[in-house]
């Protein structure tokens, strides 16, 4: 019994020396930052979060436009004096004007898509009745020709006419190809990239309103194909790619960690 218990001790002070042994050599991670990958990390973070940060203000913008559009929507419509008004008091109010068409200085607002189809927007001058301002009324859309170097035939009502619509501002943010009319010129260049008050407003000879007037759609007055796009088109989509970006920018730290956390073993 003592040689058997002898053994059997031995084998036990066997196997305590290998588990140790096994423990010692178990590897471990120790953070570790590299050049390369703390650099790269160091430039995409801040721009994946500064891209979220900007689709987030489209959102909020846009967002704000909507509750404007809502609250003013609501409000009763207003006649449009035949002098200057201030531009944000208006926007998105409901506005008549009464007044004639002046298509000498009408203009077609180029690469305006409507159901998949190529064409124009119509803008028409119309000369406040009882005054010499002007303000501009968009009609609507109408399709290109086949052969683009022509431009489709407008019709415009002649007379007085009465137009019922939605001031708004267009944005200023693009860039047009071309010099401007000076004004009085007899030579009037009819298609435009872009709906530019400023632009439009050095190229005649006449005042311009500081808002557009977006026809209604069941308006009778010289009106052609009109859905009105809302401010807040689009919303859902910002927001959407501001938690893409963002979520880009987590995805990025947690390789930059992963990658700097090395192996080390331990005696």
């Amino acid at each position: 019994m003592t040689i058997l218990n002898m053994a059997e001790s031995q084998k036990r002070s066997v196997d305590y020396a290998a588990l140790d042994g096994a423990k010692a050599t178990v590897p471990t991670r120790r953070f570790r930052p590299r050049l390369l990958p703390t650099l790269a990390a160091a430039l995409l973070v801040p721009l994946f979060i500064s891209f979220g940060q900007w689709q987030w203000h489209k959102a909020s913008v846009k967002g704000d436009l909507r509750a404007l559009l809502d609250a003013r929507s609501a409000e009763p419509a207003v006649l449009m004096p035949g002098s200057p008004v201030d531009a944000p008091t208006l926007r998105y109010r409901k506005v008549i004007v009464r007044g004639h068409y002046e298509p000498q200085r009408q203009i077609l607002i180029d690469n305006r898509i409507y159901r998949d189809e190529a064409g124009y927007h119509v803008v028409t001058p119309l000369r406040i009745e009882g005054s010499e301002m002007r303000v501009l009324v968009n009609r609507g859309w109408v399709p290109a020709l086949a052969e683009h170097s022509q431009h489709p035939h407008i019709a415009t009502p002649a007379g007085p006419v009465e137009v019922a619509g939605m001031a708004v501002v267009p944005s200023g943010r693009f860039f047009t190809l071309g010099a401007d009319a000076p004004p009085g010129q007899s030579a009037w260049s009819e298609v435009w990239q872009n709906l530019d008050l400023a632009r439009y407003g050095r190229s005649v000879e006449f005042p311009v309103q500081p808002v557009v007037v977006q026809l209604d759609a069941d308006s009778n007055a010289g009106g052609f194909a009109r859905e009105w796009p809302r401010p807040d088109e689009r919303i859902e989509q910002h927001l959407s790619y501001a938690l893409q970006w963002w979520g880009f920018a987590a995805t990025t730290v947690a390789i930059w960690l992963f990658v700097n956390f090395r192996r080390n073993r331990t005696s």
